[in-house]
């Protein structure tokens, strides 16, 4: 039987703001030594995990029958024709420092497709969302992605990597270009929240490496559904798995994705 997915998105919706509300009710309690580190810049805390734990009780209930990619691993990943990709907390390195922009990210993929795509901004209450066919919403009202022309009056937004360096120098070099040639670049700490103000229209664009698939599968979706378009650095479908990507309005798309490529056509 195939699932409906707009109740389905609506239900994941409910599921996500009962889980924010958690999130919401831990952020002045929690303390330094319960702070665990996964690796260099890289934190976890109980909240994630109780906060993932919510979500995938939740999702069980919707479809039993689906599969789990987690980014703190409460659950077995078992492949399935339906897979749940879910960052319970993106940002996490905000929340610990009590830095009002943190998300939470959860897409439904089927065989090699997202078809349904919510992100929750915890602190400003703001819901962003799509399923397959639909547009996509902010708290109940339709969004699109900006209408921009020129990548020289846009404003970016990107992130830093964690751990893999091996082209920062490349993306420095990008950085820098952009600071000079654009009205700006923000880094917000979330790409969840990143990808959905792309899509909202508050951002042109979003460019980042070194990202994982809980951080973008949502996220993704949402900007295209918004009327966007989203590659990796080659220009390629290769966004979700893939640990790069440039997401943006169409209009200055190409000229945005030609200036990355020539800065990184050493490293592609």
């Amino acid at each position: 039987m195939t699932p409906n997915l707009e109740q389905i998105t609506k239900e994941v919706i409910e599921i996500a703001k009962q889980t924010g509300q958690f999130i919401r009710t831990e952020l002045n309690i929690i303390k330094a030594e319960q702070v665990e580190s996964k690796g260099t810049h890289d934190f976890v805390t109980y909240v994630d995990k109780a906060a993932e734990k919510q979500i995938v009780d939740g999702l069980l209930k919707l479809l039993p029958d689906a599969g789990f990619i987690t980014e703190e691993k409460t659950i077995a990943t078992e492949q399935k024709e339906y897979m749940w990709i879910i960052d319970p907390l993106d940002g996490t390195t905000n929340f610990i420092h009590g830095i009002p922009c943190f998300s939470i990210s959860i897409a439904l993929m089927r065989g090699a497709d997202v078809v349904s795509g919510v992100i929750y901004e915890v602190n400003l209450d703001e819901c962003f969302y799509a399923w397959e066919g639909s547009k996509a919403y902010l708290n109940g009202n339709e969004i699109r992605v900006s209408s921009t022309t020129l990548l020289k009056d846009s404003l970016l937004a990107t992130g830093f990597p964690y751990h893999d360096y091996s082209k920062l120098g490349k993306y420095l070099e990008l950085f820098t270009w952009c600071l000079h040639n654009t009205h700006g670049v923000r880094r917000l700490g979330s790409a969840a929240a990143d990808l959905a103000y792309v899509a909202c229209g508050r951002f042109d664009a979003f460019f980042e490496y070194g990202l994982n698939a809980w951080d973008v599968a949502a996220g993704v979706f949402i900007v295209q559904q918004a009327g966007g378009k989203v590659t990796d650095f080659k220009g390629g479908n290769d966004y979700i798995f893939g640990g790069e990507l440039i997401a943006g309005n169409n209009n200055m798309f190409d000229e945005f994705l030609d200036k990355t490529m020539d800065s990184f056509k050493q490293e592609l």
